[in-house]
């Protein structure tokens, strides 16, 4: 389906019914003429996030998933939990267009765009699951000669939050980081960052191998939660590289408060005299991810001098101003290839994205299991 001939394109839907019902969709979309700021990306490349999911499948419980339609044109339906529909109300009923990031080729610009025809550009907002994409000039990012799609799809959400990370360390005057689910993609950028810019990163991993994936990578200080000794492995980490702030990509569950306690007994180790509302270094840990989608639990041995917090990244480069956020995502274009490389399991086709297996893999959110949608594989 050519946009030169049709003008239109198939995009991936999502909509939760108020039946109760889930149901995901490839839907033919016209692709707008762009204005004069704008371009039209035919899209090869785009990532499936844990951010993806949480629109893409919502609180659906996938075991009841099934499928019907043509093979090239599924239709997949499951049902949502009664106790989740408040949580959603404000999507009910409604169509929603799906993917936040992805990479492909200008093949329509506006007339103040012209300079971008035939590049590869990076672009982020919504709707990435789709033929093409209609895209502000300034929401994109044009990736460096000999890029390929699949190489910039993820320039964005990794990789910016991997630096608002260090940028947030800098701002809030802490000396280093601890990180959990260490392994991942945007874990393994991180710990590149820090290695570059000489920060001290604790990375915490949930399995002995990915604790080898980064040891190959050159991290200095793993903590593996499988271990019987991890509680002490933690403290330990914390005190020798003082560590007081984290981000935890887990977010339900104990370990947020077990990060809090290590640097609490971490810096209680210099103490002077024993007090019995707890040291006074502060101590911050931002939930950014929803691996365990449990409530976080805290037992409070950490005295009062401590927070917890939500992290996004888009009110974070609000935070920080356009100047700023421009030179982070340069910084992005420039070390695409090193720093912020990403890797992937498999490429699928947006059809392929609605099949029933492929959907149980890559909504297990597997560590180094990374998926990539292409929406013109297959499709001419």
């Amino acid at each position: 389906m050519a946009i030169e001939n049709s003008g239109k394109g198939l995009q991936l839907r999502s909509l939760i019914k108020s039946s109760g019902e889930l149901e995901l969709s490839l839907v033919e979309v016209d692709v707008p003429e762009p204005g004069a700021d704008e371009v039209v990306i035919r899209v090869e490349a785009s990532p499936i996030n844990p951010s993806d999911l949480g629109l893409l499948l919502g609180p659906a419980d996938l075991s009841t998933a099934r499928s019907a339609g043509a093979k090239d044109r599924p239709v997949v339906t499951a049902e949502v939990p009664e106790r989740f529909m408040r949580a959603v109300a404000a999507r009910v009923d409604q169509s929603m267009p799906v993917g936040n990031e992805g990479a492909g080729v200008v093949v329509r610009a506006g007339a103040d765009a012209q300079h971008l025809m035939g590049k590869t550009v990076a672009a982020l907002g919504g709707s990435m699951y789709a033929q093409y994409r209609l895209a502000k000039v300034a929401e994109c990012l044009v990736l460096p000669e000999g890029t390929t799609p699949a190489e910039g799809a993820s320039a964005f959400v990794n990789p910016l939050t991997a630096l608002a990370m260090v940028e947030t360390m800098r701002m809030e005057g802490h000396e280093a980081l601890v990180h959990t689910a260490a392994a991942s993609n945007l874990g393994q950028m991180l710990n590149k960052i820090c290695l570059n810019e000489g920060v001290d990163l604790v990375n915490i991993v949930r399995r002995p191998e990915q604790a080898e994936l980064l040891r190959g990578l050159g991290a200095k200080h793993i903590v593996d939660q499988s271990s019987p000794t991890f509680m002490s492995d933690l403290v330990e980490a914390v005190a020798e590289t003082g560590a007081t702030l984290a981000f935890d990509a887990i977010g339900g569950g104990r370990l947020a408060g077990q990060i809090l306690t290590a640097m609490e007994q971490a810096a209680n180790r210099n103490a002077a005299s024993y007090s019995r509302y707890g040291s006074n270094t502060y101590k911050q840990v931002y939930i950014y991810g929803g691996l365990d989608t449990g409530p976080t639990e805290l037992n409070r041995a950490f005295g009062f001098a401590w927070g917890l917090g939500g992290f996004l990244l888009t009110p974070f480069l609000v935070k920080i101003g356009p100047k700023r956020a421009q030179e982070l995502r340069q910084k992005v274009a420039d070390e695409i290839k090193t720093t912020f490389a990403s890797h992937y399991t498999a490429e699928i086709s947006l059809a392929e994205a609605l099949q029933l297996d492929t959907m149980a893999a890559y909504n297990k959110k597997t560590t180094g299991e990374k998926y990539l949608i292409n929406p013109n594989k297959g499709l001419s």
